[in-house]
């Protein structure tokens, strides 16, 4: 058969890919490869079982189609005959067999011929060669192509083992060409495998193409056929007998009258991809010492990847067993009996080659590597979960050696990684956060800072008039006058102006910091020399650790009287404050601590915006703050408040938190 080698048996849709591993966690031969976060199917690794296309939910698997060529012998003027697979009974429910091959013949097929027979001359060698061997010679049945590309890859010792015997399809072509002479045939069935078997060494020109029953189902309806008004035929001689089970798990022995002894375990059978691989590894080791090892892939073939119908496995063997059935009972064993004697001494040999795909295993060192770029670095970071595919942490490193898989395929591994990037991005988040209220907060001030610095020097010059004759008139004035006390409060109210315009001023200039060392108990120390300290107030400090600074003392002193005046005021009935100097590694800690009423949650997000207050009218100018604010950001420094003024929550208090770059030792 001429097929593209060029073209996979089976590829991978990317856009469709999920990367939920099912296939790598599925296929017998470990022939998917994660590339990207794409899940590959490395062709020349894949035994081409199929059970990929079937366990992806997705459909991100395809197969190589094959209907072209199928079209292109149906154009062929040579005889056309096309041989279909035992199962078919399980995937043609809906259709009766003869209407099946009235179907076959309306596509263009000259002889349709079932492939039960050939595979009842294979039952009969096999039979013969179990009879005639001897005790020492162990066979690994080679009915399943894709278990004889296992073999042929990933236990290359045991190709010897493999029974030379073609399988069912083959031994049919074989068989048409001698009753039919040359011919173009077609193959039609369940598996994959058998389109590579097809083009395989020393087989290529004994089937011209190999389609699935789902492609048989692609290829009725492109031409259009009516199901309901094509004629009923019988399949074309030679009629096969019991090679109808082959279809089903065990059902070559039973073709061969071969039966499984429990007690000797001469003979095996064994179905499925997991169990397949494990009874080939112990026929391998010699634990499994049978005389026949007769091995499918599948389930039976009537689970074969090449299906399109939705029963379940039982519903499958109960149509193939009833038609096996029907078959037998209607087969004219006289005519069966003379054809098996014309084609008893068909060649139906062939040979098998090593086609070892095995790779190295990775040393210790280089495990001990491969966890260790997955975090695990214990025996008990190995929790051989089976997310990613494999069966233990160990399978998914020697993976990772063997280029097939990813470390991002371990689940724990990408959870953790998750939560560190997550921690990450929220720190990053939380300083860009306070990065972004700084520069909203340094754009009020400066825009406030512009408005204050023309209001102050525009008011300051006919306030100082007005308090200068507002003086002389007081001192004037006698002390009997009425206008004694009028005067008084025009004084006390333009001392007061100026006093804010003083703020303003103090607010709007953009001083420069003249940074000198100073150690931090001598800035506290001065810093309550200019406090007049109420007798019910009581003033705790406490230095955790000594430390020097690079600070403008006056305008950080100036920032702690603000603090301090500003507790003092807040416990107009007495209180505590407390006073606290620490430093960690890159900064310098001072905490003003008072248990005053404390500021309302609502409020606490702007008491350093410029004529905010939370006292009295008359008390405070809304700028101690804000000015503050300012000299810390000069140093480099930030300030930082929390407090509480809900009794129900606790006890109420404020506490201001400077934070300075402290002095590092050369």
């Amino acid at each position: 058969m001429k097929q593209s080698l060029k073209e996979p048996l089976i590829r991978t849709i990317k856009e469709k890919c999920k990367v939920c591993y099912t296939c790598v966690r599925e296929c017998p031969a470990k022939a998917i490869r994660i590339s990207g976060g794409q899940a590959e199917v490395i062709e020349d690794r894949c035994i081409g079982c199929g059970i990929c296309v079937k366990v992806c939910s997705q459909g991100a698997k395809i197969v190589r189609n094959s209907i072209s060529m199928v079209e292109d012998v149906l154009k062929s003027k040579s005889g056309k005959i096309v041989c279909i697979a035992p199962s078919f009974p399980a995937e043609f429910i809906d259709i009766k067999p003869e209407i099946l091959v009235g179907v076959l013949r309306e596509l263009g097929f000259d002889k349709v011929v079932e492939v039960a027979f050939g595979a009842d001359l294979i039952a009969k060698k096999y039979f013969d060669m179990i009879a005639e061997e001897k005790d020492d010679i162990r066979h690994i049945a080679t009915t399943c192509p894709a278990i004889v590309s296992y073999v042929e890859k990933y236990h290359p010792s045991l190709v010897r083992n493999l029974a030379g015997l073609v399988s069912p399809m083959i031994a049919t072509a074989r068989v048409i060409n001698q009753y039919y002479g040359k011919n173009k045939i077609v193959f039609i069935g369940p598996c994959l495998a058998k389109k590579d078997e097809a083009i395989s060494k020393n087989l290529e020109n004994e089937i011209d193409a190999v389609i699935t029953f789902r492609e048989l189902r692609e290829l009725i309806k492109i031409k259009k056929i009516d199901i309901n008004k094509v004629e009923e035929y019988d399949f074309d001689p030679p009629h096969a007998g019991k090679g109808n089970l082959f279809a089903i798990e065990k059902g070559m022995l039973e073709a061969a009258e071969l039966k499984e002894d429990l007690m000797t375990n001469e003979i095996v059978a064994i179905d499925g991809a997991k169990n397949f691989v494990q009874a080939i590894k112990e026929f391998e080791k010699g634990a499994l010492n049978a005389k026949l090892l007769e091995v499918l892939c599948c389930n039976g073939c009537i689970m074969g990847s090449g299906m399109t119908c939705s029963t379940t496995h039982f519903a499958r063997r109960t149509e193939v067993g009833k038609y096996a059935k029907q078959r037998t009972d209607s087969l004219d064993i006289q005519e069966w009996d003379k054809n098996i004697e014309k084609l008893e001494y068909l060649d139906l040999q062939r040979t098998f080659k090593v086609d070892d795909h095995r790779l190295p295993a990775p040393s210790k060192d280089e495990l001990k590597q491969i966890f260790s770029g997955m975090g695990k670095n214990e025996p008990q970071d190995e929790l051989n979960c089976g997310a990613c595919g494999y069966d233990t942490c160990i399978d998914h490193a020697i993976a990772i050696h063997k280029g097939l898989a990813e470390n991002e395929m371990c689940l724990p591994f990408t959870i953790d990684t998750l939560k560190e990037t997550a921690k990450e991005l929220s720190v990053s988040y939380e300083q860009l956060v306070s990065t972004k209220n700084a520069l909203v907060q340094a754009e009020k001030l400066a825009g406030m800072g512009q408005l204050a610095a023309g209001i102050a020097h525009e008011v300051n010059n006919p306030l100082g008039v007005v308090l200068l004759y507002a003086n002389l008139l007081y001192e004037e004035c006698p002390d009997d006058s009425s206008m004694k006390e009028d005067l008084k409060m025009i004084v006390d109210q333009g001392d007061r102006a100026k006093k804010i315009v003083s703020g303003l001023l103090n607010f709007s200039r953009k001083n420069k910091v003249s940074l000198t060392p100073i150690n931090i108990k001598e800035l506290i120390d001065k810093s309550l020399k200019g406090i007049i300290k109420p007798a019910n107030i009581s003033i705790d400090v406490t230095h955790k650790k000594d430390d020097m600074v690079n600070i403008d003392l006056d305008q950080m002193i100036q920032v702690m009287l603000n603090l301090i005046t500003n507790a003092i005021e807040a416990m107009p009935n007495g209180g505590n404050i407390n006073i606290i100097t620490d430093k960690t590694d890159d900064k310098t800690i001072i905490v003003v601590r008072d248990s005053g009423t404390g500021i309302d949650e609502k409020k606490i997000k702007k008491v350093f915006e410029p004529f905010f207050t939370t006292k009295q009218i008359g008390k405070g100018t809304g700028l101690g703050l804000a000015v503050s604010y300012g000299i810390i950001k000069m140093h480099k420094g930030c300030i930082t408040i929390s407090s509480n003024s809900d009794t129900q929550k606790g006890k109420t208090f404020t506490e201001f938190t400077v934070s300075l770059p402290h002095m590092k030792e050369e």
